[in-house]
Protein backbone atom coordinates (compact mmCIF):
# COMPACT_ATOMS: atom_id res chain seq x y z
CA UNK A 1 0.00 0.00 0.00
CA UNK A 2 1.22 3.49 -1.06
CA UNK A 3 0.65 5.82 1.89
CA UNK A 4 0.04 9.24 0.73
CA UNK A 5 2.49 12.12 1.97
CA UNK A 6 2.05 14.82 4.48
CA UNK A 7 1.64 17.14 1.15
CA UNK A 8 -0.60 15.05 -1.10
CA UNK A 9 -3.00 15.56 1.73
CA UNK A 10 -2.53 19.42 2.57
CA UNK A 11 -3.58 19.25 -1.73
CA UNK A 12 -6.24 17.51 -1.47
CA UNK A 13 -7.11 19.60 1.52
CA UNK A 14 -7.10 22.71 -0.79
CA UNK A 15 -9.24 21.01 -3.87
CA UNK A 16 -11.87 20.44 -1.64
CA UNK A 17 -11.77 24.39 -0.07
CA UNK A 18 -11.48 25.87 -4.02
CA UNK A 19 -14.17 23.03 -4.95
CA UNK A 20 -16.58 24.24 -1.59
CA UNK A 21 -15.57 28.11 -2.54
CA UNK A 22 -16.79 27.87 -6.24
CA UNK A 23 -20.59 27.03 -5.28
CA UNK A 24 -22.50 25.88 -8.57
CA UNK A 25 -19.22 26.76 -10.43
CA UNK A 26 -18.04 29.83 -12.35
CA UNK A 27 -20.60 29.65 -14.83
CA UNK A 28 -23.23 29.99 -12.60
CA UNK A 29 -21.64 32.90 -10.31
CA UNK A 30 -21.04 34.99 -12.97
CA UNK A 31 -24.24 34.43 -13.82
CA UNK A 32 -25.24 35.92 -10.65
CA UNK A 33 -22.69 38.82 -10.53
CA UNK A 34 -24.47 39.68 -14.21
CA UNK A 35 -27.41 39.76 -12.46
CA UNK A 36 -26.50 42.17 -10.33
CA UNK A 37 -26.22 40.44 -7.44
CA UNK A 38 -23.46 39.46 -4.89
CA UNK A 39 -22.04 36.01 -4.49
CA UNK A 40 -22.65 34.07 -0.89
CA UNK A 41 -19.25 34.39 0.19
CA UNK A 42 -18.49 37.80 -1.43
CA UNK A 43 -21.88 38.67 1.26
CA UNK A 44 -20.43 37.77 3.91
CA UNK A 45 -17.33 39.08 3.23
CA UNK A 46 -18.67 42.52 2.90
CA UNK A 47 -20.93 42.41 5.72
CA UNK A 48 -17.86 41.28 8.30
CA UNK A 49 -15.10 42.83 9.21
CA UNK A 50 -12.12 41.93 7.01
CA UNK A 51 -10.53 38.23 7.99
CA UNK A 52 -12.61 38.09 10.53
CA UNK A 53 -15.28 35.15 8.44
CA UNK A 54 -14.38 31.25 10.24
CA UNK A 55 -16.63 29.05 8.05
CA UNK A 56 -18.38 26.14 9.83
CA UNK A 57 -19.61 22.79 8.05
CA UNK A 58 -17.78 24.08 4.72
CA UNK A 59 -17.44 19.97 3.44
CA UNK A 60 -20.69 19.11 4.33
CA UNK A 61 -23.02 17.09 1.45
CA UNK A 62 -26.78 15.86 0.98
CA UNK A 63 -27.56 12.82 2.04
CA UNK A 64 -30.07 12.43 -0.64
CA UNK A 65 -30.50 8.99 -2.76
CA UNK A 66 -33.45 9.79 -4.74
CA UNK A 67 -33.87 11.50 -8.45
CA UNK A 68 -30.27 10.77 -9.11
CA UNK A 69 -29.31 12.99 -6.58
CA UNK A 70 -26.11 11.12 -5.85
CA UNK A 71 -24.55 11.75 -8.94
CA UNK A 72 -24.64 15.65 -7.81
CA UNK A 73 -23.34 16.22 -4.27
CA UNK A 74 -21.60 19.54 -4.11
CA UNK A 75 -19.61 20.56 -1.62
CA UNK A 76 -21.07 22.70 1.25
CA UNK A 77 -24.28 21.94 -0.29
CA UNK A 78 -25.25 25.61 -1.12
CA UNK A 79 -25.19 27.11 2.31
CA UNK A 80 -22.60 28.77 3.65
CA UNK A 81 -22.18 29.01 7.24
CA UNK A 82 -19.84 30.19 10.65
CA UNK A 83 -18.98 33.83 12.42
CA UNK A 84 -17.31 36.92 12.54
CA UNK A 85 -17.05 40.05 13.86
CA UNK A 86 -19.07 43.48 13.02
CA UNK A 87 -17.08 46.46 14.40
CA UNK A 88 -15.26 43.31 16.45
CA UNK A 89 -18.48 42.12 17.77
CA UNK A 90 -19.35 38.20 17.58
CA UNK A 91 -21.78 37.63 14.75
CA UNK A 92 -23.16 34.01 13.59
CA UNK A 93 -23.89 34.17 9.92
CA UNK A 94 -25.20 31.80 7.31
CA UNK A 95 -25.70 32.74 3.55
CA UNK A 96 -28.00 31.38 0.65
CA UNK A 97 -25.68 30.24 -2.41
CA UNK A 98 -28.41 30.41 -5.12
CA UNK A 99 -25.71 29.06 -7.72
CA UNK A 100 -26.19 25.57 -6.15
CA UNK A 101 -29.43 23.63 -6.66
CA UNK A 102 -31.01 27.56 -6.58
CA UNK A 103 -30.24 28.12 -2.96
CA UNK A 104 -32.71 25.27 -2.11
CA UNK A 105 -32.90 24.24 1.79
CA UNK A 106 -31.96 20.64 2.39
CA UNK A 107 -31.64 18.24 5.18
CA UNK A 108 -28.31 18.55 5.59
CA UNK A 109 -28.04 22.39 4.96
CA UNK A 110 -30.54 22.77 7.58
CA UNK A 111 -28.49 21.40 10.12
CA UNK A 112 -26.20 23.70 8.92
CA UNK A 113 -27.93 26.61 9.90
CA UNK A 114 -29.55 25.37 13.52
CA UNK A 115 -25.78 24.45 14.87
CA UNK A 116 -24.50 27.94 14.40
CA UNK A 117 -28.10 29.21 15.44
CA UNK A 118 -27.76 26.92 18.76
CA UNK A 119 -24.04 28.46 19.24
CA UNK A 120 -25.08 32.19 19.16
CA UNK A 121 -27.68 30.90 21.80
CA UNK A 122 -24.69 29.51 23.79
CA UNK A 123 -22.35 32.46 23.48
CA UNK A 124 -25.28 35.12 23.25
CA UNK A 125 -24.41 36.50 19.86
CA UNK A 126 -26.89 37.53 16.97
CA UNK A 127 -27.88 35.84 13.77
CA UNK A 128 -28.17 37.43 10.28
CA UNK A 129 -29.38 35.35 7.65
CA UNK A 130 -28.78 36.25 4.07
CA UNK A 131 -31.52 34.54 1.99
CA UNK A 132 -31.48 33.85 -1.41
CA UNK A 133 -33.27 30.52 -2.48
CA UNK A 134 -35.68 28.62 -4.04
CA UNK A 135 -37.39 27.31 -1.11
CA UNK A 136 -37.32 23.81 -0.54
CA UNK A 137 -35.57 20.98 -2.04
CA UNK A 138 -38.91 19.25 -3.84
CA UNK A 139 -36.53 16.56 -4.34
CA UNK A 140 -36.00 15.78 -0.42
CA UNK A 141 -39.43 15.58 0.57
CA UNK A 142 -40.53 15.95 4.15
CA UNK A 143 -36.86 16.54 5.01
CA UNK A 144 -36.51 19.51 3.85
CA UNK A 145 -39.77 20.50 5.34
CA UNK A 146 -38.18 19.15 8.36
CA UNK A 147 -35.72 21.55 8.00
CA UNK A 148 -37.72 24.51 7.98
CA UNK A 149 -39.95 23.79 10.81
CA UNK A 150 -36.15 23.02 13.24
CA UNK A 151 -34.98 26.33 12.18
CA UNK A 152 -38.29 28.11 13.12
CA UNK A 153 -38.40 26.41 16.16
CA UNK A 154 -34.51 28.07 16.66
CA UNK A 155 -36.16 31.15 15.57
CA UNK A 156 -38.62 31.23 17.99
CA UNK A 157 -36.56 30.38 21.23
CA UNK A 158 -34.08 32.84 20.22
CA UNK A 159 -36.56 35.44 19.98
CA UNK A 160 -35.95 38.46 22.58
CA UNK A 161 -32.76 36.52 23.16
CA UNK A 162 -30.69 37.35 20.59
CA UNK A 163 -31.00 39.90 17.81
CA UNK A 164 -32.04 38.06 14.87
CA UNK A 165 -31.80 39.68 11.29
CA UNK A 166 -32.91 38.64 7.81
CA UNK A 167 -31.53 40.14 4.28
CA UNK A 168 -33.70 38.98 1.42
CA UNK A 169 -31.20 38.98 -1.35
CA UNK A 170 -32.78 37.07 -3.97
CA UNK A 171 -36.24 34.64 -3.84
CA UNK A 172 -37.80 33.83 -0.78
CA UNK A 173 -41.02 32.09 -1.15
CA UNK A 174 -43.49 29.59 0.54
CA UNK A 175 -42.55 28.27 3.94
CA UNK A 176 -39.17 29.71 3.62
CA UNK A 177 -40.44 33.55 4.35
CA UNK A 178 -41.54 32.84 7.61
CA UNK A 179 -38.12 31.96 9.48
CA UNK A 180 -37.33 36.21 8.38
CA UNK A 181 -40.80 36.97 9.62
CA UNK A 182 -40.34 35.42 13.22
CA UNK A 183 -37.04 37.62 13.11
CA UNK A 184 -36.16 40.79 14.41
CA UNK A 185 -35.67 43.34 11.40
CA UNK A 186 -36.52 42.12 7.29
CA UNK A 187 -33.77 44.50 4.62
CA UNK A 188 -35.09 43.59 1.29
CA UNK A 189 -33.15 44.69 -2.05
CA UNK A 190 -34.60 46.18 -4.56
CA UNK A 191 -35.43 44.45 -8.29
CA UNK A 192 -33.91 41.91 -6.86
CA UNK A 193 -35.38 40.26 -4.16
CA UNK A 194 -38.96 38.92 -3.29
CA UNK A 195 -40.91 37.43 -0.71
CA UNK A 196 -44.54 35.68 -1.18
CA UNK A 197 -46.51 32.71 0.48
CA UNK A 198 -47.52 31.40 -2.97
CA UNK A 199 -46.39 32.96 -6.00
CA UNK A 200 -48.05 34.81 -9.27
CA UNK A 201 -48.56 31.62 -11.55
CA UNK A 202 -50.98 29.90 -8.30
CA UNK A 203 -52.36 32.80 -7.85
CA UNK A 204 -53.79 33.69 -11.44
CA UNK A 205 -55.01 29.69 -11.31
CA UNK A 206 -56.89 29.82 -8.01
CA UNK A 207 -58.19 33.49 -8.07
CA UNK A 208 -57.47 34.76 -11.81
CA UNK A 209 -55.37 38.18 -10.70
CA UNK A 210 -52.57 38.63 -12.92
CA UNK A 211 -49.64 40.17 -11.24
CA UNK A 212 -45.42 40.07 -10.92
CA UNK A 213 -43.24 38.88 -8.49
CA UNK A 214 -42.75 42.21 -8.09
CA UNK A 215 -45.79 43.82 -7.69
CA UNK A 216 -46.68 40.59 -5.44
CA UNK A 217 -43.60 40.91 -3.23
CA UNK A 218 -41.49 42.56 -4.23
CA UNK A 219 -39.13 45.12 -1.52
CA UNK A 220 -41.31 48.18 -2.05
CA UNK A 221 -44.47 45.76 -1.55
CA UNK A 222 -43.47 44.67 1.57
CA UNK A 223 -42.09 48.07 2.88
CA UNK A 224 -45.23 50.04 1.85
CA UNK A 225 -48.52 48.20 1.70
CA UNK A 226 -47.87 45.06 3.95
CA UNK A 227 -44.65 46.25 6.60
CA UNK A 228 -43.50 42.38 6.18
CA UNK A 229 -40.13 44.36 5.51
CA UNK A 230 -38.26 46.87 7.71
CA UNK A 231 -35.96 48.77 5.10
CA UNK A 232 -35.45 48.80 1.14
CA UNK A 233 -31.99 49.11 0.21
CA UNK A 234 -31.10 49.81 -3.88
CA UNK A 235 -28.62 47.13 -4.17
CA UNK A 236 -26.46 44.11 -2.16
CA UNK A 237 -24.13 46.16 -0.75
CA UNK A 238 -26.21 49.06 0.65
CA UNK A 239 -28.12 46.03 2.13
CA UNK A 240 -25.28 44.64 4.05
CA UNK A 241 -24.03 48.35 5.23
CA UNK A 242 -27.40 49.07 6.55
CA UNK A 243 -27.46 46.21 8.54
CA UNK A 244 -23.66 47.08 10.09
CA UNK A 245 -25.09 50.58 10.81
CA UNK A 246 -28.39 48.53 12.59
CA UNK A 247 -26.10 46.46 14.33
CA UNK A 248 -24.62 49.50 15.74
CA UNK A 249 -27.41 50.47 17.92
CA UNK A 250 -28.26 46.95 19.51
CA UNK A 251 -27.14 44.95 22.13
CA UNK A 252 -25.24 41.18 21.30
CA UNK A 253 -28.26 39.77 23.91
CA UNK A 254 -30.77 40.40 26.12
CA UNK A 255 -28.75 40.40 29.21
CA UNK A 256 -26.00 43.35 27.26
CA UNK A 257 -26.73 46.83 27.06
CA UNK A 258 -26.30 48.24 23.60
CA UNK A 259 -22.78 49.81 22.69
CA UNK A 260 -22.68 53.56 23.25
CA UNK A 261 -20.82 56.41 20.87
CA UNK A 262 -18.78 58.75 21.69
CA UNK A 263 -20.26 61.90 20.10
CA UNK A 264 -19.26 65.78 20.26
CA UNK A 265 -22.54 66.96 20.57
CA UNK A 266 -22.51 68.66 24.13
CA UNK A 267 -25.47 67.26 26.31
CA UNK A 268 -26.43 70.67 27.02
CA UNK A 269 -27.32 72.16 23.09
CA UNK A 270 -30.09 74.58 23.05
CA UNK A 271 -31.88 75.17 20.10
CA UNK A 272 -34.18 77.25 19.59
CA UNK A 273 -35.57 76.84 16.42
CA UNK A 274 -37.52 74.09 17.90
CA UNK A 275 -39.66 77.02 19.79
CA UNK A 276 -40.86 77.33 16.52
CA UNK A 277 -41.62 74.06 14.74
CA UNK A 278 -44.95 73.41 16.41
CA UNK A 279 -47.66 76.14 14.55
CA UNK A 280 -50.00 77.93 16.60
CA UNK A 281 -53.04 77.41 14.99
CA UNK A 282 -53.97 73.25 16.27
CA UNK A 283 -54.89 71.73 12.96
CA UNK A 284 -52.02 72.70 11.01
CA UNK A 285 -49.09 69.82 10.11
CA UNK A 286 -45.84 70.33 11.00
CA UNK A 287 -42.73 67.12 10.39
CA UNK A 288 -41.96 65.37 14.05
CA UNK A 289 -38.90 64.23 12.06
CA UNK A 290 -37.45 67.81 12.09
CA UNK A 291 -37.78 67.59 16.19
CA UNK A 292 -35.93 64.34 16.17
CA UNK A 293 -32.96 65.34 14.14
CA UNK A 294 -32.85 68.80 16.01
CA UNK A 295 -32.63 66.77 19.50
CA UNK A 296 -30.64 63.54 18.52
CA UNK A 297 -26.76 63.27 18.47
CA UNK A 298 -25.31 64.62 15.34
CA UNK A 299 -29.28 64.77 14.13
CA UNK A 300 -28.47 61.24 12.95
CA UNK A 301 -31.56 59.40 13.34
CA UNK A 302 -32.14 55.74 11.90
CA UNK A 303 -35.72 55.27 10.44
CA UNK A 304 -36.83 51.92 10.50
CA UNK A 305 -40.00 50.99 8.02
CA UNK A 306 -39.99 54.39 6.61
CA UNK A 307 -42.37 54.08 4.23
CA UNK A 308 -45.34 51.69 6.15
CA UNK A 309 -47.69 53.53 8.41
CA UNK A 310 -46.15 56.83 8.35
CA UNK A 311 -48.53 58.24 10.60
CA UNK A 312 -46.09 56.54 13.15
CA UNK A 313 -42.26 57.30 13.28
CA UNK A 314 -40.22 54.49 14.84
CA UNK A 315 -36.74 54.31 14.81
CA UNK A 316 -32.81 54.47 16.82
CA UNK A 317 -31.22 57.39 17.49
CA UNK A 318 -28.55 58.12 20.20
CA UNK A 319 -28.79 60.80 23.16
CA UNK A 320 -25.38 61.61 24.67
CA UNK A 321 -24.02 57.92 23.32
CA UNK A 322 -26.56 56.07 24.15
CA UNK A 323 -28.90 53.99 22.24
CA UNK A 324 -32.86 54.70 22.03
CA UNK A 325 -35.54 53.44 20.53
CA UNK A 326 -37.79 56.16 19.58
CA UNK A 327 -41.60 56.05 18.84
CA UNK A 328 -43.35 59.14 17.75
CA UNK A 329 -46.71 60.35 16.05
CA UNK A 330 -46.39 62.37 12.78
CA UNK A 331 -48.95 65.26 12.70
CA UNK A 332 -47.76 65.52 9.07
CA UNK A 333 -49.20 62.41 8.12
CA UNK A 334 -53.50 61.48 9.36
CA UNK A 335 -52.78 64.11 11.50
CA UNK A 336 -50.78 61.76 13.46
CA UNK A 337 -53.59 59.75 14.36
CA UNK A 338 -52.87 55.85 15.82
CA UNK A 339 -54.76 53.19 13.23
CA UNK A 340 -54.09 49.35 12.98
CA UNK A 341 -51.33 49.60 10.50
CA UNK A 342 -49.52 52.31 13.09
CA UNK A 343 -50.30 50.22 16.44
CA UNK A 344 -48.74 47.18 14.91
CA UNK A 345 -45.88 48.70 13.85
CA UNK A 346 -45.16 51.10 16.61
CA UNK A 347 -45.92 47.63 19.28
CA UNK A 348 -43.08 45.27 17.83
CA UNK A 349 -40.73 48.04 17.79
CA UNK A 350 -41.60 48.72 21.38
CA UNK A 351 -41.51 45.21 22.42
CA UNK A 352 -38.15 44.90 20.57
CA UNK A 353 -36.32 47.76 22.84
CA UNK A 354 -38.11 46.56 26.02
CA UNK A 355 -36.11 42.44 24.90
CA UNK A 356 -32.91 44.30 24.30
CA UNK A 357 -32.71 47.02 27.12
CA UNK A 358 -32.83 49.93 24.73
CA UNK A 359 -34.45 52.90 26.32
CA UNK A 360 -37.95 54.35 24.98
CA UNK A 361 -38.12 57.85 23.79
CA UNK A 362 -41.99 58.99 22.85
CA UNK A 363 -42.79 62.08 21.08
CA UNK A 364 -46.13 62.53 21.00
CA UNK A 365 -48.60 64.60 18.96
CA UNK A 366 -51.92 62.55 18.32
CA UNK A 367 -55.61 63.73 18.03
CA UNK A 368 -56.86 59.77 18.85
CA UNK A 369 -57.69 56.90 16.66
CA UNK A 370 -58.65 57.21 13.13
CA UNK A 371 -62.12 56.57 13.04
CA UNK A 372 -64.15 55.16 9.91
CA UNK A 373 -66.31 51.65 9.72
CA UNK A 374 -62.83 50.33 7.94
CA UNK A 375 -61.06 50.67 10.76
CA UNK A 376 -63.38 49.10 13.20
CA UNK A 377 -64.45 46.14 11.06
CA UNK A 378 -60.46 45.68 10.83
CA UNK A 379 -59.98 45.57 14.38
CA UNK A 380 -58.35 48.81 15.28
CA UNK A 381 -59.95 47.89 18.98
CA UNK A 382 -57.64 44.67 19.10
CA UNK A 383 -54.54 46.34 17.37
CA UNK A 384 -54.43 49.40 19.02
CA UNK A 385 -54.43 47.34 22.37
CA UNK A 386 -51.50 46.07 21.00
CA UNK A 387 -49.44 49.78 21.53
CA UNK A 388 -50.77 49.80 24.88
CA UNK A 389 -50.08 46.27 25.70
CA UNK A 390 -46.30 46.70 24.62
CA UNK A 391 -45.49 49.93 26.19
CA UNK A 392 -47.83 49.08 29.63
CA UNK A 393 -45.43 45.53 29.27
CA UNK A 394 -41.76 47.66 28.73
CA UNK A 395 -39.36 47.81 31.89
CA UNK A 396 -36.75 49.82 29.89
CA UNK A 397 -36.38 53.53 30.64
CA UNK A 398 -39.29 55.40 29.39
CA UNK A 399 -39.63 58.79 28.83
CA UNK A 400 -42.24 60.81 27.18
CA UNK A 401 -42.29 64.57 25.32
CA UNK A 402 -46.32 65.82 24.26
CA UNK A 403 -45.55 68.63 22.03
CA UNK A 404 -49.01 69.05 21.05
CA UNK A 405 -52.09 67.37 20.82
CA UNK A 406 -52.86 64.23 23.32
CA UNK A 407 -56.06 63.07 23.26
CA UNK A 408 -58.52 60.72 24.50
CA UNK A 409 -57.49 56.88 24.72
CA UNK A 410 -54.40 58.06 22.40
CA UNK A 411 -53.20 59.73 25.74
CA UNK A 412 -53.16 56.73 27.75
CA UNK A 413 -51.53 54.44 25.14
CA UNK A 414 -48.87 55.97 24.25
CA UNK A 415 -46.37 55.80 27.17
CA UNK A 416 -48.64 58.15 29.39
CA UNK A 417 -47.42 58.70 33.40
CA UNK A 418 -50.22 55.82 34.29
CA UNK A 419 -48.90 52.87 32.22
CA UNK A 420 -45.49 53.09 34.63
CA UNK A 421 -43.56 55.85 32.01
CA UNK A 422 -40.71 57.18 34.42
CA UNK A 423 -40.47 60.47 32.59
CA UNK A 424 -43.46 62.80 31.47
CA UNK A 425 -42.33 65.88 29.92
CA UNK A 426 -44.93 68.54 28.20
CA UNK A 427 -44.11 71.71 26.34
CA UNK A 428 -46.27 74.67 26.60
CA UNK A 429 -48.44 74.40 23.54
CA UNK A 430 -49.53 70.94 24.97
CA UNK A 431 -53.25 69.70 25.07
CA UNK A 432 -54.66 67.10 27.10
CA UNK A 433 -57.76 65.99 27.15
CA UNK A 434 -60.66 64.01 26.25
CA UNK A 435 -61.51 65.29 22.75
CA UNK A 436 -60.31 68.42 21.29
CA UNK A 437 -62.47 71.53 22.06
CA UNK A 438 -64.60 71.44 19.76
CA UNK A 439 -65.86 67.99 19.96
CA UNK A 440 -66.08 68.37 23.57
CA UNK A 441 -68.49 71.36 23.45
CA UNK A 442 -70.65 70.05 21.12
CA UNK A 443 -71.50 67.42 24.08
CA UNK A 444 -70.86 69.03 27.10
CA UNK A 445 -72.62 72.12 26.18
CA UNK A 446 -75.47 71.00 23.91
CA UNK A 447 -78.51 71.95 25.53
CA UNK A 448 -77.13 75.46 26.61
CA UNK A 449 -75.77 76.09 22.87
CA UNK A 450 -79.22 74.92 21.69
CA UNK A 451 -81.19 77.42 24.01
CA UNK A 452 -79.34 80.17 23.00
CA UNK A 453 -80.40 82.64 20.87
CA UNK A 454 -76.93 82.91 19.26
CA UNK A 455 -75.81 79.40 19.13
CA UNK A 456 -72.68 80.50 16.75
CA UNK A 457 -71.81 82.79 19.29
CA UNK A 458 -72.25 80.61 22.38
CA UNK A 459 -70.70 77.67 20.91
CA UNK A 460 -67.32 79.57 20.13
CA UNK A 461 -67.46 81.19 23.23
CA UNK A 462 -67.57 77.81 24.87
CA UNK A 463 -64.74 76.64 22.80
CA UNK A 464 -62.64 79.66 23.92
CA UNK A 465 -63.76 78.95 27.36
CA UNK A 466 -62.83 75.14 26.95
CA UNK A 467 -59.38 76.25 24.94
CA UNK A 468 -58.02 78.17 28.20
CA UNK A 469 -59.26 75.60 30.55
CA UNK A 470 -57.98 72.39 29.10
CA UNK A 471 -55.67 73.29 25.67
CA UNK A 472 -52.83 73.35 28.00
CA UNK A 473 -50.09 70.99 30.04
CA UNK A 474 -51.07 72.48 33.43
CA UNK A 475 -54.41 70.77 34.76
CA UNK A 476 -52.27 67.44 34.06
CA UNK A 477 -49.20 68.98 35.55
CA UNK A 478 -51.05 70.04 38.55
CA UNK A 479 -51.92 65.98 39.14
CA UNK A 480 -48.84 64.91 38.74
CA UNK A 481 -49.25 63.31 35.34
CA UNK A 482 -46.91 65.53 33.71
CA UNK A 483 -43.54 65.89 35.49
CA UNK A 484 -42.43 69.25 34.11
CA UNK A 485 -43.82 71.55 31.38
CA UNK A 486 -40.56 72.47 29.09
CA UNK A 487 -39.07 75.15 27.20
CA UNK A 488 -38.91 73.56 23.45
CA UNK A 489 -35.25 74.38 23.14
CA UNK A 490 -34.19 72.63 26.09
CA UNK A 491 -35.76 68.96 24.87
CA UNK A 492 -32.58 67.67 24.42
CA UNK A 493 -30.86 68.79 27.55
CA UNK A 494 -33.96 67.34 29.38
CA UNK A 495 -34.29 63.88 27.52
CA UNK A 496 -30.08 63.72 28.45
CA UNK A 497 -30.45 63.83 32.24
CA UNK A 498 -33.45 61.80 33.06
CA UNK A 499 -31.64 59.12 30.63
CA UNK A 500 -28.22 59.31 33.08
CA UNK A 501 -31.18 59.37 36.25
CA UNK A 502 -32.53 55.92 34.85
CA UNK A 503 -29.31 53.97 33.92
CA UNK A 504 -29.88 51.67 36.76
CA UNK A 505 -33.10 51.70 36.73
CA UNK A 506 -35.23 48.22 38.01
CA UNK A 507 -38.33 47.27 37.29
CA UNK A 508 -39.88 43.76 36.39
CA UNK A 509 -43.36 42.61 36.10
CA UNK A 510 -45.51 39.95 37.88
CA UNK A 511 -44.17 36.12 37.32
CA UNK A 512 -45.75 34.10 34.62
CA UNK A 513 -44.80 32.02 31.57
CA UNK A 514 -45.51 35.05 29.19
CA UNK A 515 -48.67 37.60 28.43
CA UNK A 516 -51.38 37.06 26.44
CA UNK A 517 -50.94 40.28 23.97
CA UNK A 518 -53.58 40.72 21.78
CA UNK A 519 -52.90 38.93 18.56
Amino acid sequence: MTTIKSHDKIAELKRRNREAELGGGEERLARQRAEGKMTARERIEFLLDDGSFEEVDKFVTHQCQDFRMQEQRPIGDGFVTGYGRIEGRLVYVFAQDFSVFGGSLSETNARKICKIMDLAMKNGAPVIGLNDSGGARIQEGVMSLAGYAEIFLRNTLASGVIPQISAIMGPCAGGAVYSPAITDFIVMVKKTSYMFITGPDVIKTVTHETVTKDELGGAMTHNTKSGVAHFAANDDRECLALIRELFSFIPSNNVDEAPRKPTRDPADRVDDKLAALVPEEPFLPYDMKDIIHTVVDDNYFLEVQEHYAQNIVIGFARFDGIPVGIVANQPAVLAGTLDINASVKGARFVRFCDAFNIPLIVFEDVPGFLPGTHQEFDGIIKHGAKLLFAFAEATVPKITVITRKSYGGAYCVMASKHIRTDMNFAWPTAEIAVMGPEGAVNIVYRREIAASKNAEKTRNEKIEEFKDKFANPYVAAERGYIDEVIEPQFTRKKIITALHMLENKRDKNPLKKHGNIPL
